[in-house]
């Protein structure tokens, strides 16, 4: 979970998922070289006497297996409704084949499944099977939210579950962006249009709210930021979190809840080929590194070292292009999918897709 950047004002990023033990969460760092898109802190003095809001009622710790890494992993949650329908950040239940949530209000432990997700925007809704009567988090818009304004973030810091981590502070910035790198999966992605706050939130809090001084989640705690030193300067003394906005993260969980699925939503189970995959240098394609057991792709005779270039009626060109032709399906689907191999013969077969954990 660390990097060394270039750069005397160098920043960690990282997507705050708690590994436990050897678990890997999805923690991000940003791309070594330039950072200009995390910017300095604002300084801003807090408005008014108001005070941060202390905890409030709807949060869920997070637990995951993913054992096809052999990891595990923690996050948190916001209840929506009270049937147990949670909103929590995407890479929380990547790669997740087992999910469990604990509502921290009635301290019960729900299995939990995968109602649908959006991997651009890093929202995923899962729902507590069996859950019934729980309390709903109160939701605000973050229109009204100004820099210098008090915020409490709450959540399952450090994974260790339990009553949740209360943390406090200011709102820093509005409209900020950051490009964060998944360490345990290599991929980044840019976010945009976050809140940044100086409130030290941790891994394990990603998922969790960010609340005003009345209670209501504006945000959803998704990254952290914190200066690292470099030869012959000092350890910055700033913290940067980020949280995604209230009105966008409703607007995404309540697609997902009317299952509208899109080229960046996607309702239901996932589909799984068994590959995985990286760039194929300067050809096209998407390299095969490893091959699952028990998967259509090692049942179809495909070869670690082929080039996958087609998938369905589509072109493969990269690994990121087959995980989106791969999201377009889902599980039982039939497919034809073609490859070459080293010595440049072209082969192709059609298979039916199984059931996969989320990507």
């Amino acid at each position: 979970m660390s990097a060394s950047p270039r750069g005397a004002r160098a920043a960690i990023l990282m997507l705050l998922a708690m590994p436990a033990a050897l678990l890997v969460p999805g923690c991000r760092v940003p791309d070594s070289g330039r950072h200009e898109n995390v910017p300095p802190p604002v300084t801003t003095p807090a408005t008014g006497h108001a005070k941060p809001s202390g905890r409030r009622p709807g949060v869920v710790n997070i637990e995951t297996e993913q054992p096809l890494d052999g990891t595990r992993a923690a996050g948190t949650g916001i209840v929506l409704t009270a049937a147990g329908f949670v909103l929590t950040n995407n890479h929380v239940i990547r790669g997740a084949t087992t999910i469990r949530g604990t509502d921290t209000d009635n301290r019960r432990t729900y299995p939990a499944e995968v109602v649908g997700y959006d991997r651009a925007g890093d929202i995923a809704v899962i729902r507590l099977t069996g859950a019934s009567g729980l309390k709903a988090a109160s939701f605000a818009s973050v229109a009204g939210a100004g820099v210098g304004d008090p915020v409490t973030a709450v959540g399952n810091a450090g994974g260790r579950g339990g009553t949740p981590a209360v943390v406090t502070g200011e709102v820093t910035a509005l409209e900020q962006s950051i490009t964060a790198r998944d360490d345990s999966t290599g991929t980044s992605e840019r976010l945009t249009g976050l809140i940044e706050t100086n409130a030290p939130i941790k891994p394990g809090d990603s998922g969790g709210p960010l609340l005003n001084t009345a209670g209501k989640v504006i945000g959803i705690n998704t990254a952290a930021s914190a200066g690292l030193p470099t030869k012959g300067t000092k350890e910055a003394k700033y913290h940067r979190g980020y949280a995604i906005p209230s009105n966008r993260a409703l607007e995404i969980a309540r697609r997902i809840q009317r299952g509208e699925a899109s080229s960046t939503v996607h309702i239901g189970p996932t589909a799984m080929l068994g590959v995985k995959v990286r760039p194929n240098g300067r050809s096209p394609g998407a390299l095969v590194a490893e091959i699952v057991p028990g998967t259509p792709a090692e049942a179809a005779g495909i070869p670690v070292g082929a080039a996958i270039i087609a998938f369905g009626d589509s072109v493969v060109d990269s690994p990121s292009t087959l995980t989106t032709l791969m999201l377009s399906h889902h599980p039982g689907d039939t497919v034809r999918v073609e490859w070459t191999i080293p010595q440049g013969t072209r082969m192709a077969t059609t298979l039916r897709l199984t059931e996969g954990p989320p990507q």
